[in-house]
């Protein structure tokens, strides 16, 4: 009898959403007084708000804060509005993980800690055909 080895992908859940926003307040009202996502963490470093999302996060970024300038324009025509989205995994065996990506020519970005819905985790990031951002990330770290 073969014995098969876990997929090196489960996912689990989404994890966040990242929005660029031109307007903080407005964004934060929207999403904080409109779906009643309450706000949960301000990284002021970053640029980045944090609003819980059942148990996802909606993360708003400002243009004019450390993400938000490496998106280019602003949100619009000749701007992208999302910078990335994230998958929770239900596991995360890096080199497995690295190993199935590599096997279907994906471009693997840098493995960190980062914080998440569920917590600080590793996670690392890998662009589809259109050049779109995904993170994938482990479940929180014990």
């Amino acid at each position: 009898m073969k014995v098969h080895a876990p997929p090196a992908i489960a996912i689990a859940a989404l994890d966040h959403v990242v929005l660029r926003v031109a307007d903080l307040e407005r964004a934060t009202a929207f999403y904080r007084d409109v779906l009643l996502c309450p706000v949960e963490k301000w990284q002021p470093e970053l640029g980045l708000l944090q609003l819980r999302a059942g148990s996802a996060l909606i993360d708003l970024v400002t243009l004019d804060g450390k993400l938000g300038r490496e998106g280019g324009a602003g949100p619009g025509a000749t701007g992208r509005n999302m910078d990335h989205f994230c998958l929770r995994l239900e596991s995360f065996d890096e080199a497995a993980l690295r190993a199935h990506l590599e096997a279907h020519g994906v471009a693997i970005g840098e493995t960190g800690e980062r914080y998440g819905a569920t917590g600080t985790g590793r996670s690392l990031y890998i662009k589809d055909p259109d050049g779109n951002t995904v993170e994938l990330k482990a479940p929180p770290a014990s």
